[in-house]
């Protein structure tokens, strides 16, 4: 289960990071997180807001996975030991990349900025990170992340 949070922590990731950038933000200069080499602090700042979404998704996910869907692989866990751990099949895990892309595509409860219509998850995250742009820029006053129900 460990590696079905991880996955998809990390698509949330890449998702969370492309919306950072087009905001023209630093991924790596966080606030909550601390500042280290080669980590995405402001990436791990802003999943925090949607980290409960992808842990939803994954728990409603996995009560449907038997244990067909799973498969042992031997690796290195250390130096010179070796041990097993058990991974999702690959087209089981083609199969949750493809619904977790769905997940990232429906329509939430929060509306658009412009034009007050519903969105979808993926462009709610574009759009808050471009009003934590607007904020940090000293654009708009306040921000109050738009969450989902």
């Amino acid at each position: 289960m460990n590696n079905l949070f991880n996955l998809a922590y990390e698509i949330l990731a890449w998702k969370i990071d492309k919306a950072l950038v087009r905001a023209k933000l630093e991924s790596y200069l966080g606030f909550l997180h601390s500042n280290q080499m080669a980590k995405l602090s402001l990436v791990c700042d802003f999943q925090e807001l949607y980290r409960y979404l992808i842990d939803d998704f994954i728990i409603q996910y996995s009560q449907k996975l038997s244990k067909k869907d799973f498969k042992m692989k031997t690796e290195s866990a250390s130096h010179e030991k070796k041990g097993k751990r058990e991974y999702l099949t690959d087209s089981e895990t083609k199969t949750m990349l493809e619904e977790l892309n769905d997940f990232f595509e429906t329509k939430v409860e929060v509306k658009k900025i412009r034009n007050g219509e519903h969105q979808t998850l993926e462009t709610l995250i574009n759009e808050e990170a471009l009003l934590l742009a607007k904020y940090l820029r000293s654009e708009i006053q306040n921000w109050t992340p738009r969450l989902v129900n």
